[in-house]
């Protein structure tokens, strides 16, 4: 058997989209193989769709955590909440290696979760009594580049921030 990578070990996400693919032809054609076909093919998609969802959920943690570091006056839960960014970020590098076909989809997911971030976000901040007006519009208004997201970009620390304004 060769040792020849498929697209299987390159790029599962894009193996499971064409496998599907590939069982919905099958089944056009006749075959005295008795396979339910379909069913077959959405379980396949699913798997591919589980990925997505482990990206997008790792998108999610991130950006929430980022707004917390951006908008909290708390000084202590800030390494924990950086720990996890930096967690969520190896994540997504491993997943997008892993499966580079879901490149092109990152914008997209990241403004999509954008929303859940937003309202987990200031769901903690509410409740440690720290979303004042001021604060929950500031939350509401947040958006993100990629390049925030994905490299080691992390908020101003609330003290240097103070000296700033």
């Amino acid at each position: 058997m060769a040792d020849t990578p498929t697209l299987y070990d390159d790029d599962f996400v894009a193996w499971t989209e064409q496998q599907a693919e590939a069982l919905r032809s099958a089944a056009k054609e006749s075959t005295n193989h008795r396979l339910d076909w379909e069913n077959l093919a959405e379980e396949i998609e699913d798997l591919g769709k589980s990925v997505r969802h482990q990206l997008r959920s790792q998108l999610t943690r991130i950006q929430r955590h980022l707004i917390k570091l951006d908008q909290s006056p708390a000084k202590y839960p800030r390494r924990g909440w950086r720990e996890s960014i930096r967690e969520a970020r190896l994540e997504i590098e491993t997943l997008l290696n892993e499966n580079p076909s879901l490149k092109p989809e990152l914008d997209r997911f990241a403004a999509e979760q954008l929303r859940q971030a937003i309202e987990l976000a200031a769901a903690d901040l509410e409740d440690y009594g720290e979303l004042d007006a001021t604060r929950r519009s500031a939350v509401y208004a947040t958006s993100f580049t990629m390049d925030q997201i994905l490299s080691d970009w992390f908020p101003p620390e609330p003290s240097r921030r103070r000296r700033r304004n």
